[in-house]
C-alpha cells in the first residue's frame, strides 16, 4: 500500500489523500461522514460506523437514497471478507403478463410496477447483529436526531433536488404521487442552499426500525402501511413480499490483477462486469495512463464486459453461465482477442460451458466495510408511503420484459442489479474499500480507479480525481470537460463516437481508504465531484 500513497496529485484539485492511524468514513456528504467518526470514537467499530453513516444519509442526501432502496456490503473482518446481498426481490405475484394487462409494453420508470421490496433496513440490521459492537440503536441515533431537528442544506444537494423536483412536478400528477411532494416539497419547492430541513416521519420510522431490528419494516406497523398504501393503488407489493426478505450472506468473487485481488459481490450485481473487464486488460502492458491507446483499451474491454453483463447476469440461480464461467482465463482471453486498434460494435460472447450513495469506513481493530445503498434515478419511484417518510426504489425497472432474456420479470426475483461495492487485497491481507457510485458508471469506475492505484501508483485522491470517461452504448463514449482534447481527438480517429459532458455527476463519486499492512495508517480518498468528505482521527 505505501506504493500507492506517496505519489503527488497530478490532477487540479484542492484535496491531497487524508491520512489517519484511528479510523476514516469516506462518504459523499459531510455530515454523515462526521456522525460514522462520532460512532468510532464512542467504541464502536467500522461496521457501526457504517451503519450510522448509511442511515444518516437517507437523511442527508435523500436525492441519492433512502430507507425504501437496496445495498450490499463487504466487510473485512477477523481475517476475512464477507459479501451482503440485501437487495430486495419482486413482488411474488407480479409479472411480464401482469404488467402488460395494466397498459404496459415496458416497465415504467414511476409508480408501483418497478418498486421492489426496500432492502435497506435488512441491511443495517443484518451488519448490526454480524458484527457490530455497540447496540443497533445507539448506531441509529445520529439519523433520527438529524431527520427530526433539521440540518442545512448543501450546495450539491440543493441543486439535485432542485433538478428531482422539477422534473416530478411535471411527470408525477396522480394523486399516488402527491405524498412525494408533501414530504420533500411541503412549500411547493425544493428547500433552498442554506435551508433548514426536517422530516418527522422520516425520524419516527428511523426510531421504529431502530427500536425493533428494522422488525417492524418487514414484519410489523411500517410494513402494514407500505402495503396498505400498495394495495390502495394497485400495487404488486404486498405483506408476504415484505415478510420473506431476509438480507443474504454470499461469498464474494474476485480476479487477480497483477498480483492484486480485486473483490466484489456476486451477481445480482453487475460488479462482475468490473471483473470481466480487468480480466481482459490484464493481457496488455500500460506504461502511460494519459495515452489513447491505453484508454482505447479500457474502454473496449468496458463495451465487451457490459455486452456480455447485459445478456447473461441476473441473479446466479436464472443465470445460463455461471460466474466462474464469465470470468475465466479462457473467456478472457477470447474477449480480449477481438479488441484491435480500431473502435467496434459490442456483442454478447457465449462462454464456455466446460442522484447512490458509497460509503467507505475503517477502524484501529482492522476491520474494513465498502457499503453502497440506492433508491435508484435519484429518489426512486416517486412514492413515500404516508406519515412515514420513506420514498420507494424503482429497481424493477432493470428487468426486461422478454419471457427469453436471463432477467426477464418474474415474481420473487431479484433484478440485474447497479448498485456495487469494491474491495482489494493483496496477500490475504485487506488493502482497503472501494467504489464508484453512478448506476451503470459504476463497473467503469472501478475499473478505473483500481487501474489508476494499480497500474498508475496513485494515491486514493489523485485515482478518484483522474478525468472519466463512460462508455454509454454502441461505440458513444461520454469524457469530462477536463479530459485532455488531443486524446479525445486521437480516440475519435479510432471510431470511437467521443463527447464532452459538462455535468460532474454523471461520472460517479466514489470513495477510497487504504491500510498500510506495516504501520496500520489509513490513506482515503473522497468524491472532489460532490460534497465529498473524509471523516477521521
Amino acid at each position: 500500500m505505501k506504493s500507492f500513497s506517496n505519489k503527488s496529485n497530478p490532477y487540479p484539485v484542492t484535496r491531497h489523500a487524508t491520512y489517519a492511524k484511528n479510523g476514516m468514513v469516506a462518504t459523499s456528504q459531510p455530515l454523515a461522514a462526521q456522525a460514522g467518526l462520532e460512532i468510532l470514537k464512542k467504541g464502536g467499530n467500522a461496521i457501526d460506523a457504517a451503519i450510522a453513516t448509511a442511515a444518516c444519509l437517507t437523511v442527508v442526501e435523500p436525492t441519492s437514497n433512502g430507507i425504501g432502496g437496496d445495498a450490499f456490503a463487504l466487510v473485512w473482518t477477523k481475517g476475512k471478507l464477507h459479501g451482503l446481498n440485501a437487495s430486495g426481490r419482486s413482488p411474488k405475484n407480479i409479472s411480464i403478463e401482469a404488467v402488460k394487462e395494466a397498459g404496459y409494453d415496458e416497465i415504467p420508470t414511476h409508480g408501483w410496477i418497478p418498486v421492489t421490496v426496500p432492502g435497506v433496513p435488512g441491511a443495517w440490521a443484518e451488519l448490526s447483529e454480524e458484527f457490530g459492537k455497540l447496540p443497533f440503536k445507539e448506531v441509529m441515533q445520529p439519523a433520527i436526531d438529524y431527520a427530526s431537528e433539521g440540518y442545512p442544506i448543501s450546495p450539491t444537494l440543493g441543486n439535485y433536488w432542485n433538478k428531482a423536483y422539477t422534473g416530478f412536478k411535471t411527470k408525477l400528477t396522480d394523486a399516488v404521487f402527491r405524498n412525494w411532494f408533501n414530504t420533500f416539497a411541503p412549500n411547493d419547492r425544493a428547500p433552498k442552499v442554506g435551508e433548514v430541513w426536517s422530516s418527522p416521519d422520516h425520524a419516527k420510522t428511523l426510531e421504529s426500525i431502530a427500536n425493533t431490528n428494522a422488525e417492524s419494516f418487514y414484519r410489523g406497523e411500517i410494513a402494514e402501511k407500505i402495503a396498505a398504501f400498495s394495495k390502495e393503488h394497485g400495487g404488486f407489493l404486498s405483506a408476504e413480499d415484505l415478510a420473506d426478505h431476509q438480507a443474504e450472506w454470499v461469498d464474494p468473487i474476485k480476479v487477480n490483477y497483477r498480483g492484486y485481488d480485486v473483490w466484489e459481490v456476486p451477481p445480482n450485481g453487475q460488479g462482475i462486469v468490473a471483473l470481466q473487464a480487468l480480466n481482459m486488460l490484464k493481457g496488455f502492458t500500460f506504461t502511460e495512463k494519459e495515452a489513447a491507446a491505453t484508454y482505447h483499451k479500457q474502454m473496449e474491454a468496458i463495451k465487451l464486459a457490459f455486452a456480455d453483463g447485459q445478456k447473461h447476469v441476473t441473479e446466479e440461480n436464472s443465470m445460463r453461465y455461471t460466474t466462474e464461467q464469465i470470468l475465466s482465463e479462457d473467456y478472457a482471453e477470447t474477449r480480449r482477442s477481438l479488441i484491435s486498434d480500431e473502435a467496434i460494435q459490442p456483442e454478447a460472447g457465449e462462454p464456455s460451458s466446460s442522484g447512490t450513495v458509497y460509503l467507505s469506513t475503517a477502524d484501529n481493530e482492522g476491520n474494513m466495510v465498502s457499503f453502497i445503498q440506492s433508491n435508484y434515478m435519484g429518489f426512486g419511484s416517486g412514492l413515500v408511503i404516508p406519515g412515514t417518510g420513506i420514498a420507494l426504489q424503482n429497481r424493477g425497472h432493470n428487468f426486461s420484459m422478454d419471457p427469453s432474456h436471463v432477467n426477464a420479470l418474474e415474481g420473487g426475483k431479484r433484478t440485474f442489479h447497479t448498485i456495487i461495492p469494491g474491495f482489494l487485497t493483496k496477500g490475504n491481507q485487506p488493502i482497503g474499500p472501494f467504489g464508484v457510485m453512478g448506476g451503470f458508471m459504476q463497473p467503469q469506475g472501478h475499473v478505473q480507479v483500481v487501474m489508476n492505484t494499480i497500474d498508475f501508483g496513485m494515491n486514493p485522491q489523485a485515482a478518484l480525481d483522474a478525468p472519466r470517461w463512460q462508455w454509454i452504448k454502441d461505440k458513444t463514449v461520454e469524457v469530462e470537460h477536463r479530459f485532455a482534447h488531443h486524446t479525445a481527438q486521437e480516440l475519435a480517429e479510432k471510431g470511437h463516437d467521443i463527447r464532452i459532458q459538462l455535468e460532474p455527476n454523471s461520472f460517479g463519486r466514489g470513495q477510497i481508504i487504504w491500510r498500510d499492512a506495516e504501520t496500520g495508517v489509513l490513506v482515503g480518498g473522497t468524491e472532489s465531484r460532490t460534497d465529498g468528505t473524509i471523516a477521521a482521527w
